[in-house]
C-alpha cells in the first residue's frame, strides 16, 4: 500500500484493518477495525482528517476526499461501492453506496440507508434512514432500506473477504500463471 503523511499528519489503521497493497491513503486517514480498502481505492485527506468507521469496506476505486469547511465521514458497518467519489458528506452507520454513484459536499446519508449505482446526490441533500437516492440528480425514494439488510452485505465484507485476503492473498509471477 502507499502511505502519504502530510506534515504531522499520517494514516492511522487500526490492526485488525485490512489495506490493499495497491490502495493509496494521504494524510490523516483513519481506519477502524474489521474496515477494508480495496484496489486502487484512494483516500486523501489533505484539508482535514478523514473518519471511516468499524467493519466498513471501502472498494475498489473509491476516491473519498475531503473539505476544510465539509469533511468526510464513514460509519460503521458501511460499504462503500466500487468507483464511488464521496466528497465532504457524512455518511452514517449502516449505509451502502452503490458503484459509480457520487456523494457531494454537504449530503448526509442518515442510518439504514441506501444510494443507487450510478447516482448523484447534490450537495446538502440529506437520504433520510430506510430510504434510497436514486438517479441523476438523486431523488429520494422513501422506505425499502433497513439497517440490518446493509449490516449483512458489510459483514461479507468483514468476515468472509478481509480474512481471505490478510492472510492467504499474495503476488504470483506470470509464470506462476501461464497454463501448459
Amino acid at each position: 500500500m502507499t502511505l502519504y503523511a502530510l506534515g504531522e499528519r499520517r494514516p492511522q489503521i487500526h490492526p485488525d484493518a485490512y489495506i490493499h497493497p495497491e490502495a493509496v491513503l494521504i494524510g490523516e486517514v483513519r481506519i477502524g477495525p474489521g474496515s477494508s480498502v480495496w484496489p486502487n481505492a484512494v483516500i486523501r485527506a489533505d484539508n482535514g482528517p478523514i473518519v471511516i468507521g468499524a467493519r466498513t469496506s471501502i472498494q475498489d476505486g473509491a476516491v473519498i476526499h475531503t473539505q476544510l469547511i465539509k469533511q468526510t465521514r464513514i460509519g460503521d458497518d458501511c460499504v462503500i461501492g466500487h468507483l464511488v467519489h464521496l466528497e465532504g458528506c457524512l455518511i452514517e452507520d449502516a449505509v451502502l453506496i452503490g458503484s459509480g454513484s457520487v456523494v457531494l459536499e454537504g449530503a448526509t446519508c442518515r442510518t439504514g440507508s441506501l444510494v443507487g449505482a450510478g447516482a448523484v446526490v447534490s450537495p446538502g441533500t440529506e437520504v433520510p434512514t430506510g430510504a434510497m437516492a436514486l438517479g441523476v440528480p438523486a431523488r429520494i425514494r422513501e422506505g425499502g432500506v433497513t439497517a440490518q439488510l446493509v449490516r449483512i452485505n458489510a459483514d461479507a465484507y468483514s468476515s468472509r473477504h478481509l480474512p481471505q485476503h490478510r492472510d492467504g492473498s499474495h503476488e504470483v509471477s506470470l509464470a506462476e500463471c501461464l497454463q501448459m
